[in-house]
Formats: structure tokens, C-alpha cells, sequence
């Protein structure tokens, strides 16, 4: 859906987020399709060169780095490569115009980013500058902990001549055909000049097209004039309207500094983003809003503007409004600062940290569309996915001990749960002792356990097949064949572990006891 520019950012006064905010955001992510973007910024290659460094230089004062072989330096795209990344994972087709130099730095670089999946025939060869590189030594002290030791940049902050400046805009101008949206990424290495900016600007707004800018650490905002939405974080919107930090920081300083930003730099809306104190937002004509964030337990925010840049982005993109678009991005940046480094934050994870903030996942219970989702995640971080399946009518130790076992096998416990007819006809008309939401607050309660999924056939084949475990395990004292769903798992190529019942132990003689010392 193409959105206007101006339009986008024109929606009404901005209340604080209603309670259902959060499964609001869920809903929109699972109707997100795939947009074109084009991405003008900054790119750069990050690389690290890794090494022991148990000794000090004869020479001078300084740590010696001793890497065995040009194996241990690593390269990555850096810079607005980051925000490739990050659009790249929200679905979208990313177009690049930027510049590199004509060197071996820039055709890794160019390699990179379009094995990646980028389109990068507007990334310009310009002889005259390097290809930017952040260099970083990474030391590793009596085998433990690596820190880096030190960074040496290749660089140049010159602006580009005008004939490259002509060739970036030529570029720009010949892929913006079929873009949703354009992010303009500024490091302030010189490609983002006044003349690139504006052109830029005027281009897309020209054919309806907003323009997001992430903008750069300087006192000058006006380049960034008529673009949709500016994101400054605390620190570049202090240099932009020259407000002193206050010693607390807080909300209410966020608020000045987005007013008076707007003031700076006449803009659509600004988001002004503040770190653990979530986003203020603030539109021409309306009061500034604060959108919280969720606290987080581990904070490194390397990367959390680029995901915010993109993940805006990608909900203007697909025609959610602004307030809500900025709550996405809220979520995303703390998804982001979670992680040490930079990494891309997929629309799994999104989706699956709103269906957690919303509180629909509380305790294990799941329905099969969020457990599905939920496995996504766990599967994207490596873990290996157990599944298992039965009545639990009545649960005993017997049990116990089996789903403990279960859990052994691998990362995450998944337990399907016969609903009460499926039981009923298993087990009998006397059948199930216990209802099935009984059941589930029951198995519910063991560590063991990471979720429970209802099931209404009278096997597992279609929970197998919506699952799709790493390992299937049955209990009973049997060989795999003999498993009812064994054909599927072998279709499947799923492991089958049998785990013995403890001895003498079962619902039915659980059952039987009752009633015969009843």
C-alpha cells in the first residue's frame, strides 16, 4: 500500500496505548507482505581480528595481539548496512545508494550486502575516498573473555564532489519507481550532503513516497527539511536544539526536546528515542506523546536505532499509523538491546514478544497458532523442539517422571493434551476424572513442562505435522514401529524416543484404587 508522505504522519492526537495496543500490533504483523524500500546512507564494512594477547610489546608499554592466520579476521556490512539487515528481516525488498571506494574493501562489501539479498546496483564506485572500514582488535587474555583492544578506522568525511553527488541522485531517482518508503541512514561520512538530502526528499514526497531519516550527530537538522519522520535518539536532539541534559534525564526532557526539534527542523513528526524511557512522538500541530517501553534485563544499545529506523518502516510500509508504528519500533529497539552487538529482529520474534507483552501467554497453555509462532522463535535461537502427547487422566508420578524425562531430551517440552470427547472416546463414557482446562492447570504447574497445546483428534498425526519436532517421544513399553503415528514421524524425518512408564503405574490402576478404598 502506497502511502502519502504527508498524509502518513497527519493521523489525530496520539493517546497513551489502550490496553489492547499490544495484540493490536500482533494482529497487523501477521498481515505484513513484503514492500520495496530504498535505503540511502552510510555503508560500511566492519571487521574483527581476533588473537591471544597474553603478552606486552618489548617495544612499548602496549599489549601484543597474535592471531594465527587471516582466518581470524571476520567482515560484515556495517553502518546502513545494519538497517539492510534489519529491513531484510521485517520482509522487505531492500534497494542501496550510497557510495564505496574502488577498492578490495568495497567489492567485499558490495558482495556481501547482495548475497545478503540486497539490491545494490546504487551503490557508486567513487575512486576519490575509501571504502569506510571499522577495524576492530579483539584480544582473548589467558583463553577467557575477548575485549576489544582497539579500533582503527578507514575513512573520509568529505562531502562528495559534485559529480558523484549527481550520480547518487541519478541512481536514487531511477529505483524509486515501486518503493513504499525511503529511510535515509546518515553517519555523517559524506554522503548525506545538504544537496543529497534535499533531493531526496523532493523526489519521493514528488511521487508520494515518505521518507524516514535517521540523522546524524550534528547542530545542523536543516538538510533533513519536508522528510516524513526524523528519529534523533536523547543525545543528537540535545545538539540539534542545544537544551541541556537535565541530571535525572527523564520523560519530561524528552518532551522539550521533541517540541523544540520540530522547531529546528520543520519535519512531518519527530520521534525523539530515550533509551529504557521508551519514544516521545510528536506531530506539527500536536502535543508530544510518550510511548514506554518495557524494561529490559540486559542493555547494549549498539544497533537499536537501526532496528527502529526499519521497523518503522516496515509498519508504515504496511499502513499501520504512526502511533502504532512507533509502539512496533518501541518493541523491536528493546528486542534489539537484549542482545549484545547487532542483530536483525525477524517478524517471529516481534510478533512473539507482543503476544508475551499482551499477556495472552501467560503460564503454558497455548493455542497451536501462538505455540507455532512461539516455536519459530525458540527454533531461530537454536533450541531443539520435543513434543509428546497424551490424556494425563489422572496425572501421577508416573507421569511426572516421564515428562521430566521428555524434557531431557531436548530444549523445549511441547505437551499435546487430549481434549474430553478425544478422551471419552479412548478411554470410555466414565472418561476423563478430570475436564480438560483441570488437566491443563495441572501439567501447567511442572517446571518440565514449556507448553501444553490442546488436541481434538484421536491421534497426534496433525499435531505432528503442525509441530514438526526434532524429537518425538512416546511412553509404553514398546518398539517405535509400534507407535500408532510412527508413519508420519518417518515422513517427517523425526527422531522417536520410547521412555519406559514407571512400573506399576498407571491412570487406570490410579482409578481403581480410589474406587475399590472408596
Amino acid at each position: 500500500m502506497r502511502l502519502d508522505a504527508r498524509s502518513c504522519c497527519r493521523i489525530g492526537p496520539v493517546n497513551e496505548p489502550p490496553d489492547n495496543s499490544h495484540e493490536r500490533l500482533y494482529r497487523a504483523l501477521a498481515d505484513f507482505s513484503s514492500f520495496k524500500v530504498v535505503l540511502v546512507g552510510d555503508f560500511m564494512l566492519d571487521q574483527q581480528i581476533r588473537g591471544a594477547a597474553e603478552r606486552m610489546s618489548p617495544e612499548a608499554p602496549v599489549p601484543v595481539l597474535t592471531a594465527r592466520s587471516h582466518r581470524d579476521i571476520t567482515s560484515m556490512p556495517g553502518g546502513a548496512s545494519n538497517v539492510a539487515a534489519c529491513l531484510g528481516a521485517l520482509g522487505a525488498e531492500v534497494h542501496l545508494v550510497g557510495v564505496s571506494g574502488s577498492d578490495q574493501e568495497g567489492a567485499e562489501l558490495r558482495d556481501r550486502l547482495a548475497d545478503s539479498g540486497c539490491h545494490v546496483a546504487g551503490l557508486i564506485e567513487d575512486s576519490s575516498r575509501p571504502t569506510t572500514v571499522k577495524r576492530s582488535l579483539i584480544g582473548l587474555a589467558q583463553h577467557r573473555h575477548p575485549q576489544k583492544m582497539f579500533r582503527l578506522d578507514f575513512e573520509s568525511r568529505e562531502p562528495l564532489s559534485k559529480e558523484i553527488e549527481a550520480r547518487v541522485i541519478e541512481a536514487f531517482e531511477s529505483t524509486l519507481e515501486g518503493a513504499s518508503v525511503v529511510c535515509l541512514e546518515d553517519y555523517d561520512k559524506g554522503v548525506c550532503t545538504p544537496n543529497v538530502c534535499r533531493r531526496v526528499i523532493e523526489l519521493a514526497r514528488s511521487r508520494g513516497v515518505p521518507v524516514l531519516v535517521d540523522p546524524a550527530g550534528r547542530e545542523d537538522s536543516k538538510r533533513y527539511s519536508g522528510a516524513s519522520i526524523v528519529t534523533p535518539n536523547r543525545t543528537e536532539a540535545e545538539l540539534v536544539t542545544r537544551l541541556e541534559p537535565p541530571v535525572d534525564g527523564g520523560i519530561d526532557h524528552g518532551f522539550k526536546l521533541a517540541e523544540a526539534y520540530l522547531e529546528c527542523c520543520p519535519v512531518d513528526a519527530v520521534v525523539v528515542t530515550l533509551d529504557r524511557d521508551g519514544a516521545v512522538l510528536m506531530q506539527q500541530e500536536h502535543a508530544p506523546v510518550h510511548l514506554p517501553t518495557r524494561a529490559r534485563s540486559v542493555y547494549d544499545v549498539t544497533g537499536a536505532g537501526d532496528m527502529v529506523l526499519a521497523a518503522l518502516a516496515a509498519a508504515i510500509a504496511n499502513g499501520v499509523s504512526l502511533d502504532d508504528s512507533v509502539r512496533l519500533s518501541n518493541v523491536a529497539a528493546g528486542l534489539e538491546v537484549e542482545t549484545f552487538g547487532v542483530r536483525p529482529i525477524p517478524i517471529a520474534e516481534l510478533r512473539h514478544a507482543l503476544l508475551v507483552e499482551s499477556g495472552c501467554v501467560a503460564g503454558a497453555v497455548r493455542s497451536l497458532d501462538d505455540l507455532l509462532l512461539e516455536l519459530e522463535v525458540h527454533r531461530s535461537n537454536g533450541r531443539s523442539i520435543v513434543l509428546t502427547n497424551g490424556c494425563f487422566d489422572v496425572l501421577h508420578a508416573g507421569h511426572v517422571a516421564y515428562l521430566r524425562e521428555a524434557k531431557q531430551c531436548g530444549d523445549i517440552l511441547v505437551v499435546g493434551v487430549n481434549t474430553d470427547r478425544q478422551v471419552t472416546s479412548l478411554k470410555g463414557p466414565e472418561r476423563p476424572i478430570f475436564k480438560e482446562a483441570e488437566r491443563l492447570e495441572m501439567l501447567g504447574e511442572l517446571r518440565c513442562v514449556d507448553a501444553l497445546v490442546l488436541f481434538d483428534e484421536l491421534t497426534a498425526h496433525d499435531l505432528i505435522r503442525a509441530v514438526s519436532p526434532d524429537i518425538y517421544v512416546k511412553g509404553g513399553d514398546y518398539e517405535p514401529e509400534q507407535i500408532v503415528e510412527h508413519d508420519v514421524l518417518v515422513e517427517l524425518s523425526i527422531e522417536i524416543q520410547v521412555l519406559a512408564h514407571r512400573p506399576g503405574v498407571c491412570s487406570t490402576s490410579v482409578i481403581d484404587r480410589i474406587r475399590s478404598e472408596s
